[in-house]
């Protein structure tokens, strides 16, 4: 039989936290973000649960014809726009929107012809300092954008730097002043703006992160009264266990001494399943669904948990890695990094499976395929 790990990827729960979104941000649209394979969660999977959605935003244009071909018929934004004409042809094709931020990408479309115009979602530089024309050239681009035959609407969108902590006003204040005057749909918001910064909701808002249930700032607390629910969980299951006697250590160098008798559980996830590496002692996980910890060094294909708190455990106990019990966001933040990673860093070698509400069956062979 394979490893006892496994990720399960819940639809309904996605479909529970597009409900929260679209309550929290009632006056507005919303852009579903399915970047990165619906950061890891894979596009077909949570697809059926995207119903309620306004609109799908993502990055690559394969992404976009998969979506296109699961039957989507409502918008879809390439978030980055397009780089080559070829691009462009494709988005026509597909009846994309698509976000224009340079100068290169306006004359992609100055020099397009296509079957019908485009809408465009045109983008500010407000400081973020990624993409986007800066503040005092953004009429220009605007002016020049909305000339083209090519063009049938623009919107007007921007991105925050550090929505999470609550510092917008910068930001938003600046492209009111520049947009003041500009017609067009405004969208602004990410997943932090959504919870905390009523605001900057506009027309559209563009969650991420919390539609899988995690959380925009990386500490699971700071969304706990939201009611948000994981969309992933991984588990795997107790292979061996060790009593380690006062001064013994485990894994390697050493980084764990027993300062007692101790019983070890050995796990089956490892860095190569897609469990962070530096993980401390101390990371929250789960054992027959009794909360404990990491102790030592994350190795490959095994990790090593304490099994004081949950005395009853034996070979083949289950354990949660990041879910319901134990969020994902609280096993990022010890190891230095956040919850979207280690969505998006689950490994190829994970088997995965839908929890409920399975696919439509014309696309389950593809679907089979497609790991987070």
């Amino acid at each position: 039989m394979p490893r006892p790990i496994i990720a399960r990827i819940h639809p309904s729960a996605v479909r529970h936290n597009l409900g929260v979104i679209k309550q929290a941000a009632s006056g507005s649209r919303v852009w579903a973000v399915v970047k990165a394979n619906a950061y890891g969660h894979g596009i077909e999977r949570i697809y059926p649960a995207l119903a309620q959605a306004d609109g799908i935003a993502l990055l690559d244009l394969d992404e976009a014809v998969r979506v296109r071909e699961l039957g989507w018929t409502q918008p879809i934004l390439l978030l980055e726009g397009v780089f080559e004409p070829a691009d462009v042809q494709l988005a026509d094709t597909h009846r994309l929107t698509i976000a224009v931020h340079c100068d290169e990408q306006v004359r992609l479309l100055e020099s397009a012809k296509l079957r019908e115009p485009l809408d465009v979602m045109l983008k500010m530089n407000s400081g973020m300092n990624r993409l986007g024309f800066r503040p005092h050239l953004f009429r220009q681009a605007w002016e020049r954008v909305s000339a083209l035959p090519a063009v049938r609407s623009v919107g007007l969108m921007s991105h925050f730097a550090n929505a999470d902590d609550g510092a917008i006003d910068w930001q938003l204040d600046q492209f009111d002043a520049v947009t003041a005057d500009m017609p067009g749909e405004q969208s602004l918001s990410n997943s932090a703006a959504v919870l905390w910064h009523p605001r900057a909701h506009r027309n559209w808002v563009r969650p991420g992160t919390i539609l899988y249930g995690a959380s925009p700032t990386g500490v699971a607390r700071h969304i706990a009264g939201f009611g948000l629910r994981a969309a992933m969980t991984l588990t795997s299951r107790i292979i061996g266990i060790q009593t380690l006697a006062p001064e013994e250590t485990i894994g390697y160098g050493r980084t764990f001494q027993a300062d007692r008798p101790i019983r070890i559980g050995v796990v089956a996830c490892g860095y190569a399943d897609g469990y962070p590496r530096h993980a401390p002692t101390g990371t929250p996980i789960a054992v027959d669904g009794v909360r404990t910890r990491v102790v030592g060094r994350v190795s490959m294909d095994m990790l090593t948990v304490d099994l004081t708190p949950c005395p009853q455990a034996t070979v083949g106990s289950t354990v949660e890695l990041w879910g319901d019990q134990v969020k994902v966001d609280e096993v990022a933040e010890p190891a230095g990094t956040i919850g979207y990673e280690l969505m998006c860093a689950l490994a190829r070698r994970v088997p995965v499976e839908i929890a409920e509400s399975p696919i439509p069956a014309a696309h389950a062979q593809q679907s089979e395929c497609i790991t987070g």
